[in-house]
Parts: C-alpha cells; sequence; structure tokens
C-alpha cells in the first residue's frame, strides 16, 4: 500500500508538472509579457474584458508563442511513449523512435520538399509520408528474412534508415549551398520557429488519438514486452498486435519530425526517467512519458528561444542534455536493464 500511495503522489506531481511548465513557458522569452496581463489576455477570450495591453503583446502570445508550447508538448509527449514502447517490445534500453529509420525517412522528405517547393504544407507532407515509407520497408525487408521476428525487425530499420541516410546526404551534397543546403540543415538540427496555429489543427488530434490508441493497449503492449514466446502462450497476436503498435508509433514519430524537425534523446532518456519513477507497467509508464516528456521539450524550447539572441537549435540542447544524463542513469543502474 506505501508503495502505490508513493506511486500516486509521483503520478500526481508529474500531472501538475505539465500546467507549470505551460504557465512558465507563457511568461518566458525575449518579448516578456507581465504575469496580470497574460491572465487577462486568456481570459479576454472567454469573458468580456476590457484591452488593456497593446496589440502586438497578444500577437506574440496567441500567433507565436502559444502555438509553440502546445506543439512542444505534444512533440516531446509523442516521442516518450514511442521510445518508451518501443524499448519495452524490442526489450533493448538503446532502442529510439527512430530505431525503423523514421527520422532518416522523413529528414530524407522533408529536404526533398525544401529543394522543390517552399509550402510548408507540402514538406510536413512528404516528412510524414517519407517517415511512414521507411518504417514500411523496414516490416516488408523483415518478412522475407528468418530468424527472431524482433531481431530481423531492428536489422532491417537500420538497413533502411542507413538507405535514407545516404539519400539525404545525396541532397545535401546536390543542395544549393548558399540557399537550400543552410535550410536543410536548420531544419534537421530541430526547430519550432515555424510552428503556427494551422498546424495544430490537423497534428494535435492525431497526437491525441495515437497516444489514446497506445494508453487503450497498454495491458497488450506489457505483454508484449514479455517476449515472443511469452506472449504467444498468454494468448496474444504477437504478429497483429505488434504491426499495430509500430504503426501507431510511427505516425507518433512522423508527426513529432514534421512539426519539430530532428529532436534526438528525449525517445531514448525519457522513457528511462519514468521507469525509474513508477516502473515498468505501461498502464502507469505511457502516463508518465507524457507528462515527462511534454514538459522537458517545453523546458528545452524555452532555453532554446530565450537564452540567446539567436534561436539554439532543439537538437544540440537535447543532445548536450541528453547525453551526460543517459551516462548517469547508466552508471545509476549499472547499465542493467529492468524491464
Amino acid at each position: 500500500m506505501d508503495r502505490d500511495k508513493h506511486i500516486f503522489l509521483l503520478e500526481l506531481i508529474l500531472a501538475l508538472t505539465v500546467p507549470a511548465s505551460f504557465l512558465i513557458s507563457m511568461l518566458v522569452g525575449r518579448y516578456a509579457i507581465p504575469a496580470d496581463v497574460l491572465f487577462k489576455m486568456i481570459g479576454s477570450t472567454f469573458l468580456p474584458i476590457e484591452k488593456t495591453w497593446p496589440q502586438t503583446m497578444e500577437t506574440v502570445f496567441f500567433q507565436i508563442r502559444l502555438p509553440r508550447i502546445v506543439a512542444a508538448f505534444f512533440v516531446g509527449s509523442a516521442l516518450s511513449v514511442s521510445g518508451a514502447v518501443f524499448q519495452g517490445l524490442f526489450k533493448n534500453p538503446l532502442v529510439s523512435p527512430d530505431i525503423l529509420g523514421v527520422s532518416n525517412g522523413a529528414s530524407f522528405g522533408a529536404a526533398l520538399a525544401i529543394m522543390l517547393t517552399t509550402s510548408g504544407l507540402l514538406l510536413q507532407a512528404s516528412a510524414v509520408f517519407f517517415g511512414c515509407l521507411a518504417v514500411f520497408a523496414a516490416y516488408g525487408m523483415a518478412k522475407l528474412f528468418k530468424g527472431t521476428p524482433v531481431l530481423v525487425l531492428v536489422l532491417s530499420g537500420i538497413i533502411v534508415g542507413a538507405f535514407f541516410q545516404s539519400l539525404l546526404s545525396f541532397l545535401k551534397f546536390i543542395a544549393d549551398p548558399f540557399d537550400k543546403l543552410p535550410s536543410i540543415v536548420f531544419w534537421l538540427m530541430g526547430s519550432l520557429s515555424r510552428v503556427s496555429t494551422a498546424d495544430l489543427f490537423w497534428t494535435v488530434p492525431l497526437f491525441i488519438i495515437g497516444m489514446g490508441i497506445l494508453y487503450a493497449c497498454r495491458w497488450r503492449i506489457n505483454l508484449l514486452s514479455l517476449g515472443e514466446e511469452e506472449a504467444k502462450s498468454l494468448g496474444v497476436n504477437t504478429t497483429v498486435e505488434r504491426a499495430v503498435v509500430i504503426f501507431v508509433c510511427t505516425i507518433l514519430s512522423c508527426l513529432a519530425v514534421c512539426i519539430s524537425g530532428t529532436v534526438s534523446w528525449v525517445g531514448l532518456v525519457i522513457p528511462h526517467v519514468g521507469r525509474l519513477l513508477v516502473g515498468s507497467d505501461y498502464r502507469k509508464l505511457l502516463p508518465a512519458c507524457i507528462s515527462l516528456g511534454g514538459a522537458y521539450l517545453i523546458l528545452i524550447d524555452n532555453i532554446a528561444r530565450a537564452l540567446t539572441m539567436n534561436e539554439i537549435p532543439l537538437g544540440i540542447l537535447t543532445s548536450l542534455i541528453g547525453a551526460p544524463f543517459f551516462a548517469v542513469l547508466l552508471i545509476h543502474r549499472r547499465a542493467g536493464w529492468q524491464q
């Protein structure tokens, strides 16, 4: 009972970190917004409050800052949840959401769109399409080989990821070094500077549906994480269940990449933090990853847009923070894998 109370208290604290991170982020930025004005602006959307603040402040908050905060939360949550599911599914603590080549495929799709068009919508569509194509190619390749299904799938993902990485390198080689190449490189480093309200209208519902499906399948993910033979002995159709889970995680990862570019280490580190706090039961781990991943990326985005005059790419900060932190986790757990 004491352990249950302890975990419940941790879950409550994690849930409260989300509104706290939202509130702090609304106030942080190069364009300062006083707290009283912030609450009045939010209240004015529901109540007849007289506007005593400049229109510029309202535009900055509703058109730039708030969409970034919402996007950071969902991107961080999606990457963390996908990483947690893949680590259990493949029984490997070093697995991240891009293990099946989704990030490399999406990056190639985005780079191709940058070279051929200036439309942000086409860029996002191309990233999602090629990210899904990479995973489908890995899954199809795995069907051609005999062996342990999980191991063959991981190896197929590595092959497909390397192939798309080569295509991406070729695009960077032939890109205009004064126009297209800088755009491709900056996008690959990760940023939420181009997120708009229109982007959220079509991505947020998909994020919610995807994470809702994974949460609804949480007990099946627990069974799949036991291993192939154990899951089959408990009556789980591992082929179908694994395919569904991988498809949903692929869509979540593609959505994250198409909005923010490549943001590394989030899907690798945050699930381990969640396991340290609430354990490996996906009934508790998935909500913890949603809260931790969302709040973490909101914090990283705050640093990215407020630390210096020029915005720091998210991928740089997540790598600088994530790599040492992951090393500390490995030392603390003596490099063990507790599933």
